[in-house]
């Protein structure tokens, strides 16, 4: 009896082990259990849970056991527009979930939170209130930080990074530094896609297929501007190979491939003379029989093409000889870096070649089509492959290749142009170089000074960053706005000392999420971007999580730099994340006007009868569910459906309404649902104890 009087009263002391943040349970901060869970119960039971929740994932942190296994879950970070969605509620819930999974396994778990904080929103939202961008962005991130952590998530927020602090984007200018001394990063005039209400240039993923902005929904124009590209489409081949060890990317593979494209040609390096006379002037072609470059007999660019409509020094050259609808031979000559020959430049007849091509080799023996073209301009050629007795074809006249077959020389010659630097690299005739430059003010500074001696130079490493000037307002019209900082670009070129001006443009944002999954491995860094054993240690990403809108653009980028981080000696592994899971959108029902489609707010619907009607008799209505906006008044604050049915219920909902990868449509009977199982759940709890005499 003595025993179980001393039981008893040990179950009715709320003793350290029953309150261990480790055990989430309904048990009270006083050990007694209320007979109803009522709204204010349920906020003490998650504010009381809350804070040694946090403490608990601290301490987890902190403990740095070589012998646990490691688990990297990261969620795209957010551009901190001040207030969250349900959207930001699903990838963080599921992220928050699957760490603690994964704690609870006994990995040693990095969740990191940080924010993509550059862009045109910022800016735009910053002139229209006459406020500093900078200033604006902190006051938002301030915001949602609160925010995310009202819902009780738990993020290795020492890890925490921001994209438009110097701190991080000093590394984004090296990382761009590295790849301009690798040749990755070059400027040239090009047509490009001008957002007239953003006053920026956009990327050609950026233009939907209505050829509007993917922002301001603005009809894109296009504007011949110089501008800084990364050439990707040197590491076409690698990435589109590559996906096939990414067997958990469900779904996203077939895209990712598909944007790429069959990478079965290549580029060649091109010296441009007229009369003879060298212009400085270079140009890439392309051609998908590289084993017989040897056999060009002309170089064909379209009448758009950038030469004829910029500053070119060729450009009066191939005007003359310009006439609409025909094959025009010009006075222009093209040099092949590869091969030595030396190609009449011709303008075509057509408005578009395969693909997204500008400028091809045309090479008569494996094309009936160039050989038409050739004759008909009274051209000549060599002829380079020769059918052999078992149907096979081998080379002549090809220099050192002779005498290879088709396939030999295939990959022998690309293999030697890249050794040269001259081309080689295979890649689609869709896939083009990634345009970076944008002309406005809230972005990372391009780290290039312009010099009249030296031309383009990069910023020393030991410089950087080049921090954004502060200036006084911001009209968000015309060119960029770093021209007005004159104090800012007027500088001293690093090579010579003469006078030189600083690079206006800034990146694309696209830039500074490349690479923020390796800066969260070693976010305090000062002497490097991240300490390649730290990076080493955490990747790839075990799980990666976002939406879909981010399938191609966002992740065939940072597949491309960690490619090239590998490259340079600075990460082990190849491929940045293991596993992709796309979560679905949250969909809200709409309510549109059926003969206008204005959508109509949901307490304007009279629901007494069939179907929904618009109160007063005002006409027939489209019930559909899209993704929650403001506009269409079927969207959400997080904040208010967790003060409603608190923390746990909004969360179970989301988790229990359907797999991550689908879509939710949010039903209120369905919330009310959850919260009642939540009830029951105590209810039983209680019941429980009581029978255990905890009660």
């Amino acid at each position: 009896m003595a025993r179980l009087g001393r039981l008893r009263c040990a179950l009715l002391t709320p003793s350290s082990h029953l309150l261990s943040p480790r055990l989430r349970t309904l048990f009270s901060e006083t050990g007694v259990w209320e007979r109803d869970y009522r709204a204010e119960t349920r906020r003490n039971v998650e504010q009381w849970w809350h804070i040694r929740i946090m403490q608990q994932w601290r301490r987890d942190t902190q403990d740095q056991s070589s012998h646990r296994k490691k688990f990297y879950v990261l969620s795209m970070f957010p551009y901190p527009s001040g207030r969250l969605h349900m959207g930001h509620v699903r990838v963080y819930t599921i992220s928050d979930t699957i760490g603690h999974f994964q704690k609870m396994r006994g990995h040693q778990v990095l969740n990191p939170m940080g924010w993509d904080a550059f862009g045109l929103p910022a800016e735009n939202a910053a002139i229209e209130r006459s406020l500093d961008p900078e200033q604006w962005t902190k006051c938002n991130i301030q915001s949602m930080r609160e925010q995310l952590d009202s819902l009780g998530l738990c993020f290795n927020w020492d890890r925490e990074v921001t994209t438009c602090l110097p701190d991080y984007y000093r590394w984004t200018q090296y990382l761009f530094v590295k790849l301009f001394k690798a040749g990755l990063a070059y400027q040239k005039e090009a047509l490009v896609n001008w957002d007239p209400v953003d006053q920026t240039v956009l990327a050609d993923e950026q233009v939907d297929d209505n050829g509007c902005s993917w922002r301001s929904g603005a009809q894109v124009e296009k504007k011949l501007l110089r501008q800084w590209f990364i050439k990707t489409t040197n590491y076409a081949k690698p990435l589109l190979d590559a996906l096939a060890d990414l067997p958990e990317w469900y779904g996203v593979k077939g895209m990712q491939a598909n944007w790429i494209g069959d990478c079965t040609g290549c580029y060649f390096d091109f010296q441009l003379k007229v009369n003879g006379q060298e212009t400085g002037e270079k140009l890439a072609a392309y051609t998908s029989s590289p084993e017989a470059v040897f056999g060009a007999a002309f170089l064909s660019i379209l009448p758009s093409h950038r030469l004829l409509h910029g500053t070119s020094l060729v450009r009066s050259g191939l005007e003359r000889a310009l006439q609409p609808g025909t094959d025009c031979l010009t006075e222009v000559t093209a040099r092949n870096l590869f091969t030595g020959q030396e190609v009449p430049v011709v303008i075509s007849y057509k408005e578009e070649f395969d693909g997204n091509l500008d400028a091809v080799i045309g090479i008569p023996d494996s094309s009936e089509e160039d050989v038409s073209v050739a004759s008909a301009l009274g051209l000549h050629w060599s002829t380079v492959l020769k059918t052999r007795d078992d149907g096979t074809h081998g080379l002549l006249n090809s220099a050192e290749f002779t005498g290879l077959s088709r396939n030999e020389a295939f990959d022998s010659i690309t293999q030697k142009a890249r050794e040269r630097n001259v081309g080689g690299h295979l890649t689609s005739s869709k896939l083009r170089d990634w345009l970076i430059s944008r002309q406005r003010y809230w972005g990372t500074p391009i780290p290039i000074v312009h010099c009249g001696s030296c031309g383009p130079v990069a910023v020393p490493e030991e410089e950087l960053p080049v921090t954004l000037p502060k200036l006084p307002y911001l009209k968000g019209k015309g060119g960029s706005p770093l021209q007005a900082a004159h104090n800012w670009v007027n500088c001293t070129c690093p090579r010579c000392k003469g006078a030189a001006r600083r690079e206006t443009d800034t990146m694309d944002t696209f830039v500074d999420s490349a690479w923020y999954y390796f800066r969260y491995t070693d976010p305090q860094n000062q002497n490097r971007p991240f300490e390649r054993s730290l990076a080493d240690q955490w990747l790839p990403v075990d799980v990666y999580i976002g939406g879909k809108e981010h399938a191609v653009m966002h992740l065939y980028y940072a597949r491309f730099l960690s490619h090239f981080c590998q490259d340079q000696g600075m990460v082990a592994h190849r491929e940045p994340f293991k596993k992709l899971l796309v979560q679905g959108l949250i969909k809200g029902q709409t309510f549109r006007l059926a003969d206008s489609g204005q959508y109509q707010k949901r307490e304007d619907i009279d629901f007494t009868g069939e179907e929904p009607m618009l109160a007063g008799g005002g006409g027939r209505l489209q019930v559909t569910w899209e993704k929650m906006s403001k506009s269409k008044h079927n969207g959400l604050d997080p904040q208010e459906v967790v003060q409603q049915y608190g923390i746990d219920t909004v969360r179970l909902y989301i988790l229990y309404a359907a797999p991550p990868e689908q879509d939710i449509l949010w039903d209120v009977k369905s919330e009310c649902r959850n919260t009642r199982w939540v009830c029951k759940h105590h209810r039983q709890r209680r019941r429980d104890n009581r029978e255990t005499g905890r009660l």
